[in-house]
């Protein structure tokens, strides 16, 4: 299968089963990272919906957004199955968040990141999708050698070049104009990373 226009590097979506593996508790990663009962939330790159569900259990609305059409629909039967209905469904690129999106409350971007070849644009047109006071959450692999990441006996997630510290990450976001909040550690090998609209940078 040939690569969609606009995807980005080294996130494809992994075989189900290690995935459910490495994060076996969505809900209880939202919920640190910053979701809140209510919001306008958005789940950016949204894969196959394992984020996207748990999301919506808690948000008022979820708009989950993903280039690839087949993990959209992937993601529209998983929620329809669970019958829940307070989500939209967008093929779209990231970039164009703001205009499939806007205004949002939460935006989560997991294990994607990585691979997005201009951060700052990205940033920028997600800070003109959130409100004041909006957060921006993201799940990165901690910067470590692939093969020391195992799940399921076997090493996961993107090549070790492409990974990025908790530093890294940060500077790239405030580079596009949100403000650093606070980092969570999210064993086995990952961390979130919160920012937010309208805060003073420090």
């Amino acid at each position: 299968m040939s690569r969609l226009e606009g995807f980005f590097v080294g996130t494809e979506m992994p075989n189900t089963g290690w995935w459910e593996t490495l994060w076996p508790d969505p809900a209880d990663v939202l919920a640190r990272v910053g979701l809140k009962t209510g919001d306008s939330a958005v789940d950016l790159c949204c894969g196959d919906g394992w984020f996207t569900l748990p999301m919506a259990r808690v948000a008022a609305r979820v708009n989950a957004i993903d280039i690839d059409p087949a993990l959209v629909e992937v993601t529209r039967q998983r929620l329809e199955k669970a019958g829940v209905s307070n989500a939209v469904f967008n093929v779209g690129d990231a970039f164009s968040v703001a205009s499939l999106a806007a205004p949002a409350d939460f935006i989560f971007m997991a294990n994607v990141f990585h691979g997005v070849p201009d951060r700052a644009r990205l940033v920028r047109a997600v800070r003109n999708t959130l409100k004041d006071q909006g957060v921006f959450a993201i799940v990165n692999w901690h910067k470590r050698p692939r093969e020391e990441t195992v799940v399921l006996r076997e090493p996961r997630g993107p090549k070790t070049e492409l990974r990025m510290s908790p530093q890294e990450t940060r500077q790239s976001v405030e580079a596009g104009g949100l403000a650093f909040e606070r980092i969570v550690e999210l064993p086995p090998y990952h961390y979130g990373i919160v920012f937010r609209r309208g805060l003073v940078p420090s």
